[in-house]
């Protein structure tokens, strides 16, 4: 681990990547992969007659082992891509192997189809993640389903809510993000097999015969066209991280908020031996919270180089196809790492009731305006309503009563609503019910 990039970092590396990304986007996983793609080629040409039988046998058994600090110094002096790594197998190979491997292939060949693999295993991660989330937030939506809480607009207290509503809204805007990579996982678990400018001219007739059953054999999809450059589809993935990330660093930012002494609604729970601050020693931080804001951020400006990789030149370019060599393994990394955060996050959340109801109480009664101004409007339309409920609610604020003593103190209020009886339960609406239908979506997916 050399430091330099945080996620390979022997201090830092946790907070910014995940083991499994590490094998999978590190020098080592990559190249590993790249050598499987080469070893199945092969073994695919040499069933179809493209390359010698015996070459191909010999080609197929590369299992990915190489020596990296080889293929990096051959890589600096090939200046190319893939070279490097061609000449350091060709060393192991003999004579007529050696001649014929990647044959007819070029970089984005190999590159692009692990790109492929990346995006399918990664689909596959976040799914897995997702969905252990959005049960949490299900749990939290059933078991809070009827807890009261104030629900804020603006940063100021609106109208009750209840707790699980939030975590209910959480949990289907998690679904809409698991409906959204099963919508993808077909048009991004794809690989390339298309030659040097797409077209599969290397390999003649057997050309879509040859790439129908490489990508078969290396469990993705085959693509309507080449995409040496359509990146329309790293653009997709690393927005859908970026769209996943966001919704995460929302959450994280709610419970950030919430857990503000001066509030204390909701709180992450404690990790042993985490120190909040080396100076202030009461302290115990949001460090998963605020950390999802950090994640979400990275990701989100590699959507926007993932975007500009979407213009490219004619039928190759590399200046948009290696930008994504740097940004999908960081949009990757951070957001598996947020991924991971979010899961712990959730599955200990703290939920404190007693003060969500005091800081509901808090309120003498503020918060049920809308139900007063709706009654009200029953009697002289909303608008007027509108202005005397806020005429009595301003000066009710102004003497320091409660709410139902402004409506009262209040004399053409008082004339129209002699008996105010406002309850926390005339404004939850349909709080409880989305709660219901949430859940039942879920199952019904």
């Amino acid at each position: 681990m050399s430091g330099i990039d945080l996620a390979d970092s022997v201090i830092y590396g946790h907070l910014w990547a995940t083991d499994e990304t590490r094998a999978l986007l590190g020098d080592a996983g990559r190249t590993s992969a790249w050598v499987r793609i080469i070893a199945a080629l092969a073994e695919v040409q040499g069933e179809l007659g493209v390359i010698p039988e015996a070459a191909a046998a010999e080609l197929a058994r590369l299992d990915g082992t190489v020596d990296l600090e080889a293929v990096g110094e051959e890589t600096r002096a090939s200046g190319h891509s893939t070279l490097g790594l061609i000449r350091v197998l060709r060393r192991g190979l003999g004579p007529e192997a050696a001649e014929w491997i990647y044959y007819g292939a070029t970089v984005q060949d190999v590159t692009d189809t692990w790109f492929g693999l990346v995006m399918r295993d990664v689909l596959d991660l976040a799914e897995r993640e997702l969905l252990a989330i959005e049960t949490a937030l299900l749990r939290r939506a059933s078991e809070h389903r009827d807890t009261p809480m104030l629900g804020r607009t603006h940063g100021q207290p609106g109208l009750p809510i209840t707790f699980g509503f939030k975590a209910a809204v959480w949990a289907a805007e998690v679904g809409r993000h698991l409906d959204r990579i099963g919508e993808a996982r077909p048009r991004l678990a794809v690989g390339q097999l298309a030659g040097a400018v797409g077209t599969l001219s290397a390999w003649g007739d057997a050309g879509p015969e040859l790439q129908r059953r490489l990508m078969s054999r290396l469990g993705l999809g085959v693509p309507e066209t080449s995409w040496l450059t359509a990146r329309d589809r790293i653009a997709e993935y690393v927005t859908l991280l970026a769209l996943v990330t966001g919704t995460l660093a929302k959450i994280g930012n709610e419970v950030y908020n919430l857990q503000r002494p001066e509030l204390g609604e909701l709180s992450e729970a404690p990790t042993p031996g985490v120190v909040g601050s080396i100076t202030m020693p009461q302290k115990r931080n949001p460090e998963r919270s605020e950390h999802l804001w950090t994640l979400a951020r990275l990701v989100r400006s590699d959507a926007g180089l993932a975007l500009e990789g979407l213009v490219g030149e004619h039928e190759r370019d590399g200046a948009a196809w290696k930008t994504e060599w740097a940004i999908v393994p960081q949009a990757t990394a951070a957001a598996a790492t947020a991924l991971t955060l979010a899961r712990e996050l959730v599955e200990g959340l703290r939920v404190d009731a007693r003060r969500m109801q005091a800081n509901l109480d808090a309120q003498r009664g503020y918060v049920l305006a809308e139900p007063a101004m709706l009654a009200l409007a029953q009697r002289v339309g909303k608008h007027r309503a509108h202005e005397l409920v806020q005429r009595a609610a301003l000066a009710g604020q102004e003497a320091d009563v409660t709410f139902a003593e402004a409506l009262a103190a209040d004399p053409e209020i008082a004339a129209l609503l002699p008996q105010t009886d406002l309850r926390v339960e005339q404004a939850l609406g349909a709080a409880r019910t989305t709660v219901d239908d949430v859940i039942a979506r879920r199952r019904s997916r």
